[in-house]
């Protein structure tokens, strides 16, 4: 492989990687808003405990400076008063003081309120004030000397007859290393159980106000062709949501109204052409009784040619009385009987027809209906079966459904096609003339038919050939069972 071929390969993996490893966002709204909420509380938590934080610990480090700094001051104002009492114990210091210490110019220690004050004056004898001012204050990290803990020391400049005299008085910071331990556990503690609790709460609100989005969604997945007249429900308010569910009705409406008015056009354009194409098959018929030889060839490809005409006139007409939802008139039907007939009225079929029916097969359905969706199957599979077609009645005893089957072993219909073929005008075999097919409207029928009847009509797979299956609801429960035989 060239060089140039590896490092793009190489490239294209460290890109793919890096893609693995990016975040991936949630998929529905409502876990996103939970996500952005819950990720805008932990960074308002952060923001906000470290600010208290550190406010609450500047704010005590300064409260103890400013005591310590006062000790310190009183105590160097008391030694300047009275310069006897470095030579008796210096007082205890209040305001929370732990020890004060004197120290002179040298850094020997003068007096002091806690033990061993060598050891201290040798760790504060280079802490002293800057030039031109006569006190300070710093914060101590944990030493032996200093009482083994951080401490903030304040020192204070006083002169004498004997020098430059410096005072320093000790503040522990244990309370404030309790209150920082005490916040930092606070919001540890706390953070995450407010994290979750908003993260609930988000959830829950936001579902609570998609929850009609999602009602309007599962209701509009439900319209289709067959139910125009549904609307999506409208919840109450003058809401965003509300208003939506407005729009979607009215576009519902608007959409039904077309529908309905293309039906309706295709219906009647259907039978007002019924009387001219009859009365223009009858004329070519009968000019073709009498027609010389050199014009028979012409009339009789218009007679087929009008023949197709009416047939597809047909054919939308019965699609627009589909379409239009009237129930079918339901009577007793054997379908294995119907199928017998239908084979029988083919005199001379293209390729042999052969029934397996070994009992009756009996449901309820409109008789007419059902033997031009029967007529439609064999039609098909006439025309394209190679040696035969086999048709097969039977109730399935696992559902109760009556199941018919018709399969040929032509060319097969392809999977990805299994669908198109039900869709109207479809017609698979583009390369074949129109005038020795089918319209491309017979599956189509077909399979409206089997819906005007609760039942379904479907290419399953076959061992070879194109396999049609009918399934209609077991005698009893089909709709518009309004009558006996």
């Amino acid at each position: 492989m060239p060089p140039e071929s590896r490092a793009t390969s190489r490239r294209s993996r460290v890109l793919r990687r890096l893609r693995s490893l990016r975040p991936r966002m949630p998929r529905t709204l409502r876990a996103r808003s939970t996500a952005a909420a819950v990720v805008t509380m932990v960074i308002a938590l952060a923001a906000g405990g470290g600010w208290l934080y550190l406010t609450l610990r500047n704010n005590l480090l300064d409260n103890v400076a400013d005591r310590t700094e006062l000790a310190a001051r009183q105590a160097a104002a008391m030694i300047t008063a009275d310069p006897q009492r470095l030579h008796a114990d210096l007082p205890e210091p209040d305001g929370g003081v732990d020890s004060v210490l004197v120290l002179d110019d040298r850094g020997r220690p003068l007096g002091s309120t806690a033990p061993d004050p060598a050891a201290r004056a040798q760790r504060l004898a280079h802490f002293r004030p800057d030039a031109g001012d006569d006190s300070d204050v710093r914060e101590f990290s944990a030493d032996a000397a200093l009482a083994g803990h951080r401490s903030v020391i304040a020192v204070v400049r006083t002169p004498s007859p004997q020098g430059d005299r410096y005072v320093y008085a000790l503040t522990q910071l244990n309370s404030v290393a309790d209150a920082e331990r005490a916040l930092g556990l606070t919001l540890l503690v706390g953070g995450p159980l407010v994290v979750l609790l908003t993260g609930g709460i988000a959830w829950s609100v936001t579902g609570a106000a998609l929850r009609p989005v999602e009602s309007i969604r599962g209701e509009l997945a439900a319209v289709s062709a067959d139910r125009l007249s549904h609307r999506v429900p409208a919840p109450g308010g003058q809401d965003e949501i509300t208003r939506l569910a407005r729009t979607v009705n009215d576009t519902l409406e608007r959409l039904e109204d077309s529908v309905t008015r293309q039906r309706q056009f295709v219906a009647d354009a259907s039978h007002e052409l019924r009387n001219p194409i009859a009365t223009a098959r009858a004329e070519l018929e009968l000019a073709l009784l009498t027609a010389p030889d050199d014009q028979a060839a012409a009339l009789r490809q218009s007679l087929d040619s009008t023949l197709r005409l009416e047939r597809i006139a047909a054919d939308l007409l019965l699609l627009a009385r589909l379409d239009a939802h009237q129930p079918p008139v339901a009577h007793h039907v054997d379908l294995s009987l119907l199928a017998a007939e239908e084979i029988a009225r083919r005199r001379a079929p293209r390729v042999p027809l052969t029934l397996t029916a070994a009992e009756p097969v009996p449901v309820r359905a409109d008789r007419g209906r059902l033997e031009r969706l029967l007529a439609n199957l064999l039609d098909n599979a006439e025309r394209f079966a190679d040696s035969e077609v086999r048709i097969t009645a039977v109730t399935d005893p696992a559902t109760g459904t009556a199941v018919l089957e018709v399969a040929d072993d032509g060319p097969g219909i392809p999977p990805e096609a299994a669908e198109q073929v039900f869709d109207r005008f479809t017609r698979l075999d583009a390369d074949r003339n129109r005038d020795s097919g089918g319209t491309g409207l017979g599956l189509a029928i077909a399979r409206e038919i089997a819906r005007a009847h609760g039942g379904t009509l479907g290419v399953e797979p076959g061992a070879r050939g194109a396999r049609l299956v009918l399934r209609l609801p077991a005698m009893g429960s089909a709709p518009g069972d309004t009558g006996s035989t």
